[in-house]
């Protein structure tokens, strides 16, 4: 039996009220014994005797781990669950729980694991083993309490090999999909979600060949599309989102040509690329936090790079040597401010914290926030 809180068992009791006051709809009778069992599920309501609306609610008042429990329940449940609509509804009734995931090392160094971070009273667990082959070079893109894990390079049989697969991760139900492969393989490229599309561009190719390709993936349809490329090929860039457009900065175009200063601009509004030159070079972490993106470059990694794209200004804030000795950080974002995970292991470490919007001189902090290894990648999802 699901442990629910008073707050949730008051409104279970507003709910049979409800139910009790409530005419069950006419229709025809039915008989699960002379139909298929999932033609029957798509008859019955979600909770008997109570409007879709009200059901709906009822489900998305429960907290967040007990949904892969009640995806068992019946096709009506999971279908809810798994659906876009399951989130806006928690978004509208204030369930919403922010969690943040991170991938870090497998004893030995061997693989890789994601887990949640005890933050909000969760406790953090490992996620089931994510398929395919242990990468690097991947893409991460959230969408909707969903994570996509996109393309990378990957070990097969002593083999190094691009690859062109897809996962997803519902944090809802706690499980992997593999989804449509890519036109094209590739690793270390640019992605990111615009207005409820994943971009994907440039990146190294399966002959090592620096790409200029750019596609986008319908979560609809299942179905990557390839789109204009870039003006020219990159790789070792990333790709974030700002009032609606895609923004491709930082890596460079061949082994020959220096890093590269220019920001790709692709407006989906008229299908088509700009360029300002103004971007970051070398970026070793970022991360979108608000309408500004957060970066270390390569040859300054005790300073944050903050890119406001509506004036396209950089803005530099020294990393306070307090907290941790590293030099090298990866990224996390949790409650509106700024994870700074050390990349080198060291006892006692703490989790550095930057919060944009805290008052002059009081804008950094420690978090108690911090993976069981050194963070290889993050996400927060809103779920």
């Amino acid at each position: 039996m699901l442990a629910v809180s008073q707050e949730h068992l008051a409104h279970s009791q507003t709910c049979f009220r409800a139910r009790m006051q409530l005419k069950p709809p006419t229709r025809p009778k039915l008989y699960s014994g002379l139909m298929p069992q999932e033609e029957f599920d798509s008859y019955c309501d979600l909770i008997p005797g109570l409007p879709e609306d009200l059901a709906k609610i009822c489900l998305a008042l429960v907290p967040r781990t007990h949904f892969p429990v009640m995806g068992a329940v019946s096709k009506r449940w999971m279908s809810f669950l798994e659906s876009k609509e399951l989130i806006a509804v928690r978004k509208e009734v204030g369930k919403l729980e922010e969690w943040v995931y991170v991938l870090t090392p497998d004893a030995g160094a061997k693989g890789s694991h994601w887990e949640i971070l005890e933050c909000s009273g969760q406790k953090q667990s490992p996620l089931p083993r994510m398929p395919g082959l242990t990468k690097a070079g991947f893409g991460v893109v959230v969408i909707g309490g969903k994570l996509f894990i996109i393309a990378g390079y990957s070990a097969d049989h002593g083999k190094d090999c691009v690859s062109d697969e897809v996962y997803q991760y519902d944090s809802c139900l706690n499980r992997w999909t593999v989804l449509a492969k890519m036109n094209v393989a590739r690793c270390d490229f640019a992605c990111a979600e615009v207005n409820g599309v994943i971009y994907v561009a440039g990146g190294f190719g399966p002959n090592g060949e620096s790409l200029s390709s750019v596609e986008v993936y319908d979560l609809e349809q299942n179905k990557w599309t390839l789109i204009e490329g870039l003006r020219r090929p990159r790789w070792g860039c990333f790709g974030c989102s700002f009032e609606g457009k895609l923004y491709v900065m930082g890596g460079r175009s061949s082994f020959t040509i220096g890093n590269s200063r220019f920001v790709d601009v692709y407006n989906p509004n008229n299908h088509a690329w700009d360029q300002v030159k103004n971007g970051c070079v070398m970026v070793t972490a970022h991360a979108v936090l608000g309408e500004k993106l957060f970066c270390i470059e390569w040859k300054n990694q005790r300073s944050l790079a903050i890119f406001n794209p509506a004036d396209n200004s950089w803005q530099k804030v020294p990393v306070p040597l307090t907290g941790s000795s590293s030099t090298r950080f990866s990224f996390g974002v949790h409650e509106d401010k700024l994870l700074l995970f050390p990349l080198e292991e060291e006892p006692g470490y703490q989790t550095l914290m930057y919060d944009p919007a805290a008052p002059m001189g009081s804008e950094w902090c420690t978090s108690k926030l911090k993976p069981s290894g050194s963070c290889l990648c993050s996400v927060t999802i809103k779920a």
